[in-house]
């Protein structure tokens, strides 16, 4: 019997088809037959379908035996969501011509697609889906001959080299009413519609396709579309919103998020208010869509999810202004997500009438005013609750004995919010939350013991960081929750010892008041921790040996105490370590061999103790490391000259502050990663090596680093501080996580001698370099203006002679230069950033002149002083005499107008000279009278006085 063929090639790990016995086949699970002729029409294979155990579930796996071919009557076949270990399709299902119905998706088959499947002019629902493994198609004539097809999904298809072929095939299906092309690997989108001759199309999934270009108008034509799928799919431009209306009425779910489309969010509401309806679902998220959101929003009154999240231009732009008050009649709404944009004003209190509301998410604007009690009143069925603002103040007020309409909550984010002072006490009458957030809440005061430790079995995550929280924290706690619990208090002001709360997988206690010793039972305690950070703290003695039992430990940070000790041999123990950081303690001794037999670690932060041992025997095979920062300790010897094969992914090499002798290899110039190299204050000697203008990394831009160096994050919520302190322009600049950091090369303050390496030219996105304060000699590279992103050089205090090189004026953006105490000559270049440098920055060299030195530069040039003096004073003696006549003809000509003027005229008229005479003599008249007044006046004043 053919299905017992069929079962016999199967692997049925989980006895899925244990009915498939005795005679009476068409009782047996999966199987279904034609009442009247008894003959096998469905075949439904489907994992979970078939197996009434789910939770001890495995798929069927095997081969599809050809026997399949003799059930003749076969028009239902669904094989979908097996593990077929990578196998063809059977070319034989193509024979199966009754078949109306055929689902092969996600069942791990991979290869060429059979075209045979062409053969089933019947098929109603074709399904060829495949997210798991790879199906490639190379013809796609035989998808012509299905024009019956209603269902066709072709999903996670490559079909990259056939997209006329496909969209030719598609508008010869009358009937389709779903097109599934997600993922397929899709360069094109048809500037015309391909679907001519479809009219009762409902769902088209284009979503996660490579379209690269701007979204056709006719998309937003189809009246017929229920589902319109454009997810991630590389579209730009603006939307077309702008031409009018979309045609969209029946529309109930679009999603076009994920995307780098542009417009305004106004009008395109407006597009859709033909289906305001109707619409369900809208997805505008991750975009760069700008404007305020309209009071007409409130008239899609059907709509269930909105996202709106992550549309911000710039800092500047995205979608702003207030909520809309219409917001409470969206009476449906479920999920509300506005988080990441640029909106502002107060949140309406209308929020609070959404009644089916489950997720609401306002994080990361800038609100304005308070949140009281009246914004939740009706919010019954709320699991998820996030907001907080960028604005300052932004207050939730609520009554000391509020008691929250929602019973169900489980999730709290309020951060960037006043909730505080005293600790929310309504969050005790929430017994489903499992996870917390309350960070930058203003919260002060010491937390209630009490309510921690009840609400400890059931958390997942609490994050209390960044408040003023005092006091001690409770010695035991209930973390018994199987989800791997995190606890945040960084950035708080808590005190006494390091608590031990067994169950967490991570701690962060980071910037306390904590002191005392880490407990030296610690790993037994917390041996299910994975991440730990108890930095800036005031912790003292020795590191515990017992940390070596956390063999899930992926970091550790104890940075800035005051640790002593040497640090101990035991890191074998803990395999999954990533990130260690020790740095800015009092650490002695030298540095574990172990380390390097740790297989993950890529970050070593030992800087500022007082760690001793010779450079040059460490770090015997350490092929992970990234960063080694060991300034500012005591290690002496050579640089490694194995360094590419004992560090080959080297980006951050830091020793600055320490006591290094002998040269630097050639070896360092072939690490491939190597952007951070900083050997400043050693006695490092020998020549600067030519080969370091070979250097790779120091051609790549600085963002490349950031993926490479800065990508590591925690599974839990607050990722490890990566930090980098660089000295530039002889001041400590720290970079934190993910800044971007100047590619840097400092050799300074050491006893290099020679040239500066003409090659160095050619790292052209170096970012700093500082060769000061050693004995450089020859001239600076001519071209050294080819360093276009350097923004700081710094060549002072060596023995370096000849011009600045004019190259230099290109470099705009160097801000901070410094050439000082050299032996340089010449004119200082004119023009660009050399116009904002003052006068150290050349001092120290005798021979340079210009505008920014007292030094004439004519001076400087040999036999030509005295000659210019002469013809300086030449030209200033005829100036001053040109002067000179000036002056005294424009005194002689205004002295003959103005007496002519005014005497002439009183000379020839009578009546003007009468005049004149007349006024003078009025005007001593009333000069003597008033002088007259004044003195009797004062004398009364002191008359009385004297009174």
């Amino acid at each position: 019997m053919a299905l017992l063929k069929i079962k016999k090639d199967l692997n049925d790990p989980s006895n899925c088809l244990s009915s498939w016995v005795g005679k009476d086949c068409c009782n047996w699970i999966g199987i279904q037959c034609d009442n009247q002729t008894g003959n096998i029409v469905k075949l439904d294979l489907q994992n979970p379908h078939i197996c009434t155990d789910v939770l001890s579930l495995s798929p069927l796996s095997g081969k599809i035996n050809p026997s399949l071919v003799d059930l003749k009557h076969l028009s239902y076949l669904d094989l979908s969501f097996n593990d077929f270990k990578g196998v063809p399709i059977p070319e034989f299902i193509g024979s199966l011509n009754m078949l109306n119905y055929l689902d092969l998706s996600n069942a791990k088959f991979t290869g060429m697609l059979p075209t045979s499947l062409g053969n089933l002019s019947n098929l109603y629902h074709l399904d060829i889906s495949n997210l798991f493994d790879t199906l490639l198609v190379k013809d796609l004539s035989w998808l012509s001959t299905l024009s019956s097809l209603q269902y066709l999904g072709m999903g996670y298809i490559n079909i990259s080299n056939s997209p006329y072929e496909l969209f030719q095939a598609v508008n010869k299906m009358p009937s389709l009413f779903e097109l599934n092309l997600a993922s397929c690997s899709l360069a094109f989108l048809p500037p015309s519609s391909p679907f001519l001759n479809i009219s009762s199309l409902s769902v088209l999934d284009l979503s996660g396709n490579p379209f690269n270009s701007s979204i056709p108008s006719w998309l937003f034509n189809m009246s017929s579309l229920t589902k319109l799928n454009l997810y991630d799919s590389s579209l730009k431009g603006l939307i077309p919103s702008m031409l009018g209306r979309w045609n969209l009425c029946k529309i109930q779910d679009l999603d076009i998020g994920f995307n780098d489309l542009t417009g305004d969010i106004t009008e395109m509401i407006e597009a859709l208010s033909c289906s305001n309806q109707s619409l369900e679902f809208l997805d505008l998220s991750y975009n760069q869509l700008t404007g305020k959101l309209p009071n007409s929003l409130g008239k899609f009154t059907s709509l269930y999810d909105l996202d709106l999240s992550r549309n911000p231009v710039n800092s500047h732009m995205g979608i702003s202004g207030p909520m809309p008050t219409s917001i409470g009649n969206l009476s449906n709404l479920g999920y509300l997500n506005l988080d990441s944009n640029m909106m502002n004003g107060t949140i309406p209190e209308s929020i609070g009438q959404l009644t089916n509301l489950y997720s609401l998410n306002l994080l990361q604007n800038y609100w304005e005013g308070t949140m009281t009690n009246i914004h939740f009143h009706n919010l019954t069925n709320l699991i998820s609750l996030s907001v907080s603002s960028k604005y300052y103040p932004f207050t939730l007020k609520v009554m000391n004995d509020w008691v929250p309409p929602f019973k169900y909550l489980t999730h709290v984010e309020i951060s960037g919010c006043l909730v505080g002072p005293t600790f929310p006490y309504w969050l005790r009458n929430l017994k489903s939350l499992d996870e917390i957030i309350l960070q930058n809440a203003g919260i002060s005061g010491e937390i209630p013991h009490w309510w921690l430790y009840n609400m400890s079995s059931n958390i997942w995550h609490l994050d209390l960081s960044h408040n003023k929280i005092s006091g001690y924290f409770p010695k035991e706690m209930n973390f018994t929750s199987t989800k791997s619990p995190t606890v945040d208090f960084s950035f708080n002001k808590l005190k006494g010892s390091i608590p031990l709360w067994s169950g967490l997988s991570a701690l962060y206690l980071r910037n306390n008041l904590l002191s005392g010793t880490v407990p030296a039972n610690i790993g037994e305690e917390m041996s299910h921790l994975m991440y730990l950070d108890l930095s800036n703290n005031y912790l003292n003695g020795r590191i515990p040996l017992s940390l070596n039992r956390i063999q899930n430990l992926s970091y550790l940070d104890l940075s800035n105490n005051y640790l002593t000790g040497e640090i101990p041999e035991f890191w074998m123990g803990m395999q999954s370590l990533q990130i260690i950081d020790l740095s800015n303690n009092s650490l002695s001794g030298g540095i574990p061999t172990s380390l390097c037999s740790l297989p993950l670690l890529f970050i070593l932060e030992l800087s500022n103790n007082n760690l001793s041992a010779d450079l040059s025997s460490a770090f015997q095979n350490c092929t992970k490391l990234k960063t080694v920062s060991l300034e500012n300790n005591r290690f002496f010897g050579s640089l490694p000259n194995e360094i590419t094969k004992n560090l080959p992914l080297l980006a951050e090499f830091l020793l600055r502050g320490n006591t290094l002798t002998g040269s630097i290899p050639k070896e360092l110039c072939h690490l491939p990663f190597l952007h951070l190299l900083d050997l400043a204050e050693n006695n490092i000697s020998g020549s600067i090596p030519s080969c370091l203008g070979d250097m790779h990394s120091f051609k790549l831009p600085q963002t490349y680093f950031i993926d490479f160096v800065y990508s590591y994050q925690s599974a839990g919520y607050v990722p490890y501080t990566k930090h980098t302190e660089l000295v530039l322009n002889g001041r400590i600049v720290e970079y934190l996580k993910q800044m971007l950091v100047h590619s840097t090369i400092d050799l300074s303050n050491n006893n290099l001698s020679g040239e500066i390496p003409e090659k160095i030219i050619q790292l052209i996105h170096l970012g700093a370099l500082n060769l000061s304060w050693n004995q450089l000699t020859g001239n600076i590279p001519r071209d050294i203006g080819l360093l276009k992103d350097l923004e700081n050089l710094d060549l002072s205090h060596n023995n370096l002679s000849g011009p600045i090189p004019p190259s230099m004026a290109s470099m705009t953006f160097l801000s901070h230069l410094n050439l000082s105490y050299n032996n340089l000559s010449g004119r200082i270049p004119l023009g660009n950033q050399f116009g904002t440098y003052d006068a150290s920055t050349y001092i120290g060299n005798p021979e340079l002149c210009g505008d920014h030195l007292l030094t004439n530069c004519s001076s400087l040039i040999p036999g030509n002083g005295e000659q210019e003096r002469k013809h300086e004073g030449n030209a200033d003696g005829d100036d001053d005499k040109t002067e000179r006549l000036g002056l005294y003809a424009s005194i002689a000509v205004g002295y003959i107008t103005g007496f002519w003027v005014v005497c002439g005229s009183l000379v020839l008229k009578k009546s003007w000279r009468h005049a004149y005479f007349n006024f003078v003599f009025d005007t001593r008249d009333k000069l003597l009278v008033l002088t007259a007044v004044y003195i009797a006046r004062a004398k009364r004043k002191f008359g009385l006085e004297r009174n």
